[in-house]
């Protein structure tokens, strides 16, 4: 039961993120629609709400050993304390993007209801670009990585994972497969690894703010200090987080794998360096533009090039391009993530390139 409720909550969620795209674009572009644009903002507390089901789904199975979820067999067993089942949640592939997806719904909700009113030019376009990002990492989930696959017992006596029931096979009890279930990897049964990934992710997805409202001062051609404004707190929020992350990845690599050193130990915590790099800049070169109206392109250049770094690296870790104890192996996510990497940068530098050769980011 819990693994249908997780994956229809999960297909619903996805549905109301389209939904908000559509809404927002439509009724801000060619409807000039107040009511629409209001029913994509409640499309995006939906999507909110949904995720929160499915990643709550997850995380009970997880403390109640529902080992026919896959998932569950292959990141915990009988013997694992309690305080490792609940991390587990991030403890692998599949896993860790419903748990991004909820962390990155959950900014964007926040985003949407604390700015609402003091931002109502910005908000359609940066509900797009905000929704459209969560629906790329839940249809990762949905049709990648799916959580939610369950262990079937074929009449031969081999088990098959799949979402779906296939022909003529039966659901295998929780306690038969509790006895071959593998466990979370003894890598990962350290107390920083309970807080090091939850940080890091805070501070991936907390720079989705704003990438989003940037793109859409782009889009909308409000090109003010307004986008600063909204999303310097959150982008500040997110380094703080980013920080904390690499900080505790550190302290967990030290004490784990007993490299020490500088940045050498660990490709993973190089490549969520980089972010962390070019949203320094970008907060330090974003109060020249709020005080004297210089460095416009530059400071377009900086926040979507963090962002676009974000995605890089966690396309780098989660397709088996880096090498690493704690990367995830390679993946049929690799390609989508690499086309919507490249998309958004692309997307975004054209945008920037328009403006500028109109005028408006002199």
């Amino acid at each position: 039961m819990l693994a249908e409720i997780g994956l229809i909550a999960a297909l619903f969620a996805f549905v109301a993120a389209l939904y908000a795209i559509i809404a927002a674009v439509y009724g801000e572009r060619f409807a000039r629609s107040e009511a629409m644009i209001r029913s994509a903002r409640n499309a995006v507390i939906l999507n909110f709400i949904f995720v929160t089901i499915a990643c709550v789904a997850l995380e009970i199975a997880l403390l109640t050993e529902q080992y026919q979820i896959t998932y569950v067999w292959q990141v915990t067993s009988p013997d694992m304390p309690e305080l490792f089942r609940i991390t587990a949640l991030w403890g692998s592939q599949s896993g860790s993007i419903l748990f991004w997806s909820f962390l990155m719904s959950t900014f964007t909700a926040a985003s949407v209801l604390f700015n609402w009113k003091s931002q109502r030019r910005l908000m359609p376009y940066a509900m797009a670009y905000m929704m459209a990002t969560v629906a790329f990492f839940l249809a990762l989930t949905i049709f990648f990585e799916n959580p939610f696959e369950r262990w079937w017992a074929l009449p031969s006596g081999d088990f098959v994972a799949s979402v779906f029931i296939p022909a003529g096979a039966t659901a295998p009890s929780a306690a038969m497969l509790a006895q071959s279930a593998n466990g979370l990897s003894p890598l990962l049964r350290h107390f920083g690894m309970a807080i090091h990934p939850p940080a890091l992710y805070l501070g991936f997805v907390g720079f989705i703010i704003p990438f989003a409202y940037a793109m859409s001062a782009l889009a909308s051609g409000d090109l003010s200090t307004n986008w600063i404004k909204v999303s310097r707190r959150w982008a500040l929020i997110a380094w703080l987080f980013l920080s904390l992350g690499l900080v505790l990845g550190g302290r967990w690599a030290y004490d784990v794998l007993g490299w020490g050193g500088y940045w050498g130990w660990d490709p993973v915590e190089n490549a969520a360096f980089l972010p962390w790099l070019i949203g320094t800049a970008y907060l330090h070169s974003v109060m020249i533009q709020e005080k004297r109206g210089m460095l416009k392109t530059w400071n377009m250049f900086l926040v979507i090039g963090t962002f676009s770094a974000v995605i890089f690296a966690t396309f780098a870790t989660r397709s088996g391009l880096v090498d690493s104890v704690h990367s995830f192996a390679q993946s049929p996510i690799g390609f989508p993530m690499l086309v919507f990497w490249a998309s958004l940068t692309l997307i975004g530098t054209a945008l920037i390139i328009w403006r500028r050769m109109r005028g408006e980011l002199k």
